[in-house]
């Protein structure tokens, strides 16, 4: 008579959790140690931001600000006005149409700067430090050399032998583009570097030994290593050109053409000039309404919790239910 053997119960990578206990992922995070970020977070984000949206909803402007958060209730008449009776639609379209613009050219300069960096070669340092130029020279300091520049009567039309305004009119917009392309590119290239310093020399050795040429190396050996790095710093350069307002300002100055009217100095100039304090207000809510949405794409599209001990998704979680009672 040979004995009964019994099939052993499926195992699963991580280890069955007892009903009732607290997972290991949140057990190895205490939510107290969050409790400094979180008190610093409030106070200098959403206290102001909730600030920001109650002064949106008061009529206040030079004649009440003295009553400050006394002033009239109006409610959302004043977001009404921001869009229907003031040019914020049309400065979030030219906003985001020289962000759009502006990154879409600088991410192949960034990357092309940081590949030809890449290898060895005399002089690299002094190359890869001329290349940071543009990046850390303050944005004031570039506004007003291209300023002088872009005069009628500047080194750009003496070179070119042409009369266009390039600080009036429809050409502003162009000259305002080419401007922020000089000054983003080095971001770009920075990120690209750093991403480039990842792959690994072996990579390269066996590439060229299967006799990649230098398009199939791009392909499918540094691009897929530049994906994280490049993701990143499109969507900080779509941000920081949709919020640039030094450089236009200083540039053009107030007033500016209709051409180059962004977001950010239209709020300024709805504040400190027309002081419509509520209306600039509701005019910054809008601002930062559009400016989230690339970047709530982005932390959609990117997967921050990774490693082992990171918490399982839905779908893992699913499985390891259905192994629990299959086990059963």
């Amino acid at each position: 008579m040979t004995a009964t053997q019994t099939k052993p119960p499926a195992t699963t990578d991580r280890p069955v959790r007892p009903h009732g206990k607290t997972p290991l992922y949140k057990r190895e995070r205490p939510l107290w140690m969050l409790l400094p970020g979180g008190v610093l977070m409030l106070a200098v984000i959403v206290v102001p931001l909730l600030v920001g949206v109650f002064i949106a909803m008061l009529d206040l402007d030079q004649y009440t600000l003295r009553q400050w958060f006394s002033a009239p209730f109006v409610g959302f008449a004043n977001f009404a006005e921001a869009i229907t009776d003031s040019p914020l639609l049309h400065s979030i379209w030219i906003s985001a149409s020289l962000a759009v613009l502006v990154t879409a050219v600088t991410v192949p300069i960034g990357v092309a700067a940081a590949i030809s960096t890449q290898n060895r070669f005399p002089g690299r340092g002094l190359v890869r430090s001329i290349y940071l130029i543009p990046y850390v020279l303050p944005a004031f300091v570039v506004g007003t050399f291209f300023r002088t520049m872009l005069q009628p009567q500047g080194v750009v039309n003496a070179i070119f032998h042409t009369d266009v305004l390039w600080l009036n009119g429809s050409a502003s917009y162009w000259a305002l583009a080419a401007v922020m392309v000089w000054t983003s590119w080095p971001f770009v290239y920075l990120l690209s570097l750093a991403g480039l310093q990842a792959v690994d020399l072996e990579v390269h050795e066996a590439a060229s030994l299967d006799g990649a040429t230098w398009w199939i190396k791009l392909r499918y050996v540094i691009f897929p290593y530049l994906r994280g790095p490049l993701s990143l710093a499109v969507i900080i350069a779509i941000l920081h050109n949709i919020n640039n307002f030094t450089l236009p300002f200083v540039l053009f100055g107030i007033p500016l053409p209709s051409s180059v009217e962004v977001m950010p100095v239209l709020t300024y100039i709805a504040s400190f000039q027309s002081f419509r304090f509520g209306l600039s207000a509701a005019m910054a809510i809008c601002s930062l309404v559009i400016v989230a949405i690339p970047l709530f794409v982005y932390l959609r599209a990117v997967q921050l919790d990774t490693g082992d001990d990171a918490r399982p998704s839905r779908g893992q979680r699913r499985l390891q239910r259905q192994q629990t009672g299959a086990a059963a």
